[in-house]
């Protein structure tokens, strides 16, 4: 017989691309999700990925099986997870999808004033909002809207993409060389300049560059860390430059330990949204999470 288990492995392999990945999210052992993944493949006869540098590329076979599995697996975690709800003494549970570093920098610190339990999820945009619509999720932070059903979108703040510096950079230098308005010479400069780069994120590097130089960036940065909150904090403490969202280094740049440099010839922004269903039973605990998101954003002033 078939165990749970093994579909549940073979659907984070399929999702997060590696093995590591995979036990990372399930809370499990390596050689635990290759044993499910092998006790899998066995069972069905067929080889599900391909092992190619380390990445599992899936078969044409285990296309088929994720497509059959992905809604049947989606509905029973919905239904796990209002039933562990309906096991707490009807203490409601919010479950909120954002990036990463959107939960470091405004959610987690005002965690423990909630009065409610909140599981929180991180992944794209694209496929929170599909948590949304399936109601595995109840409110998803985005910059990106999609047309779904009964779902709502409320702006609950702007996020600008900056180039951000550490303190040793000659700001005023940089200033004269962008009143040049010479491309080449405002790249000289900051080619000149240790760079750090996301590895989960490299999107807003490349539209900075494409919107202000009608390019794409023709360099590696030269330290690649996990996300955007791990180069703010190297940048506290070291040299070098970086392309950020603003409202994430907010704190940094009022106890003057980053500087803003530049916003780019022609700012890009992204308006910040809430997107939570409509007349949902929860919505005076998503007012609560709503509210801080607008106060930390300087949307509501209160």
């Amino acid at each position: 017989m078939v165990n749970l288990e093994w579909y549940r492995t073979f659907k984070a392999i399929y999702e997060k691309g590696t093995l590591t990945a995979a036990a990372q999210v399930l809370f499990i052992s390596q050689p635990g999700v290759s044993l499910h993944l092998n006790s899998l493949e066995s069972y069905t006869g067929a080889k599900l990925f391909d092992r190619v540098s380390k990445k599992m590329i899936p078969t044409e076979r285990g296309k088929v099986l994720y497509n059959g599995l992905i809604e049947p697996l989606l509905k029973l975690e919905e239904i796990e997870r209002y039933f562990h709800k309906s096991t707490e003494n009807d203490i409601p549970t919010i479950s909120i999808g954002m990036c990463f570093e959107t939960f470091q920098h405004i959610l987690e610190r005002h965690l423990h004033t909630l009065n409610f339990n909140v599981i929180s999820s991180f992944s794209d945009y694209k496929s929170s909002l599909m948590k949304l619509e399936k109601g595995i999720l109840d409110v998803v932070i985005t910059s990106q809207k999609t047309e779904i059903k009964e779902i709502q979108y409320i702006p609950v703040g702007k996020e600008a993409i900056v180039l951000i510096g550490s303190n040793d950079i000659d700001k005023d230098a940089f200033n004269k060389t962008i009143k040049t308005k010479s491309k080449s010479d405002i790249l000289t400069f900051i080619k000149e300049k240790k760079w750090y780069g996301a590895s989960s994120d490299n999107v807003h590097l490349k539209r900075f560059w494409q919107t202000n130089f009608n390019s794409l960036p023709d360099f590696r940065a030269n330290y690649i860390v996990p996300n955007f909150k791990s180069i703010i904090n190297s940048l506290c403490v070291g040299s070098g430059l970086a392309i950020v969202p603003d409202f994430l280094c907010k704190r940094e740049f009022e106890d003057g330990k980053l500087q803003l440099l530049w916003q780019g010839n022609f700012p890009i922004t992204n308006q910040l949204y809430f997107a939570c269903r409509k007349n949902s039973i929860y919505e005076n605990q998503l007012n609560e999470i709503m509210k801080i998101f607008k106060k930390e954003m300087d949307l509501d002033p209160k």
